[in-house]
């Protein structure tokens, strides 16, 4: 075992949670909401403790010059950590899916057949900056009966820490198995490509952050990966669309902080559109603080607004308080476009037109699709009882919001 810990301490860490997994199977629902419920409350009296070790991995960035926009996801703030508590807590409350049983869709006669839904087994979430998500991504996985490992980035490597422990002392003061939950230090000499190719232990992985994670990890993987998205979302201003709904829906998508998961950054538009509604539009988000970018044509007629965007930004998200607009001929040019260039997670249509709603509704690939509404991303919407960790633009049973059922799978029983 010595040798083993030597050669390859990720591969202790993983059998360590895999065994914690089977072990928490033992547990009942009722445990495991008391666990989440602990965690929960670990945090909410831990906010000093948590905000300092925070400061110290801020000033330790800022000396390492890491870039403004991994600073403002790190920066941790008393609201953020008061959302991880109301996440938490609203999963111990919530119902436990585990061992729901449900009718299967066919029947094996002259059996009865049913499904039982069941824990995945081992999720592994490799996240950048964001230190409160290992502990909401805590409280997902022990609500649904998994283990979790944590690999999260140098940058974050004090405040991960604080609340890895704070994790341990709820699930031992509430005796669930400690190794559920385990956190692989960011500056280990094994880093995400040891970790990511454990597929006999783990039976998830989640990458959260910029493109270029999410693209490692899915390259790299041997572990079926759930790619989150975060940003380079479409709307669509119809001819029938209002402009202070568009305006609206633009501003508000882009509250989502610190994560800009939906955040409309490209908008498409009608070349029916009246000049003088752009240039109010325009105008508007110039004096809400917005960099304002365009196609050729657009910034040739306003460039006072707008400068041009490149050719390849229009596949890309800019993960920041910037939108770009471009003419198109219409839905259908839309559409097309979108398809192509969209992160194809969240996509919007402002318009009046039935037809139009149907026909964006029907024909644009994207997980999620937004008419007339606002498509800001909430981990714990004030409305029904549903938390998400976050969005996936993967295709399959998984795509779209993530929540408690991502983190589950179904057993198919046959009862002769």
């Amino acid at each position: 075992m010595s040798a083993e810990i030597i050669s390859d301490p990720i591969l202790t860490t993983v059998k360590q949670s895999y065994q914690a997994f089977l072990d928490l199977g033992t547990c009942t629902g009722t445990q495991r909401s008391r666990a989440v419920k602990a965690m929960s409350q670990g945090i909410k009296l831990a906010f000093d403790e948590i905000l300092q070790a925070n400061t110290l991995d801020l000033e330790t960035s800022r000396e390492l010059a890491v870039s403004e926009q991994i600073l403002r996801w790190l920066k941790l703030t008393p609201l953020r950590l008061e959302v991880a508590v109301e996440v938490l807590e609203q999963l111990a409350e919530a119902a436990d899916p585990i061992l729901q049983v449900s009718n299967a869709s066919y029947q094996l006669n002259p059996s009865q057949t049913y499904c039982q839904r069941m824990p995945l087994g081992v999720v592994a979430l490799i996240y950048e900056a964001f230190p409160e998500l290992g502990a909401i991504a805590a409280g997902f996985t022990i609500k649904t009966g998994n283990s979790l490992i944590l690999r999260g980035c140098g940058t974050s490597s004090h405040s991960s820490r604080i609340i890895a422990n704070i994790l341990h002392s709820a699930l031992e003061d509430t005796g669930l198995p400690v190794n559920c939950v385990q956190l692989i230090d960011s500056d280990d000499t094994y880093g995400i490509d040891q970790l990511v190719n454990k597929d006999q232990y783990i039976n998830l992985v989640i990458p959260y952050g910029r493109p270029s994670l999410i693209s490692r990890v899915s390259q790299l993987a041997t572990v079926p990966v759930l790619r989150s998205a975060m940003g380079n979302c479409y709307l669509y201003w119809s001819p029938s669309g209002e402009l202070e709904l568009t305006r609206h829906i633009i501003i508000d998508s882009h509250t989502s902080i610190p994560d800009p998961v939906n955040s409309i950054e490209k908008v498409l538009i009608s070349t029916k559109h009246n000049p003088s509604l752009l240039g109010r539009l325009f105008n508007n988000l110039k004096e809400k603080g917005f960099i304002l970018k365009g196609d050729i044509d657009l910034v040739a007629n306003f460039p006072d607004y707008l400068i041009k965007a490149s050719d390849t930004e229009w596949s890309k998200p800019y993960l920041d308080k910037v939108v770009a607009f471009k003419i198109v001929e219409d839905l259908s040019s839309a559409i097309a476009w979108i398809n192509s260039n969209s992160s194809g997670h969240a996509d919007c249509i402002v318009t009046e037109s039935y037809r139009e709603s149907r026909q964006f509704a029907m024909n644009s690939d994207c997980a999620l699709v937004y008419i007339n509404s606002s498509p800001r991303f909430s981990r714990n919407p004030k409305q029904g009882e549903s938390v998400f960790l976050g969005v996936s633009n993967q295709k399959g049973q998984r795509r779209g919001l993530i929540s408690l059922e991502t983190f589950t799978t179904l057993k198919q029983v046959v009862q002769g």
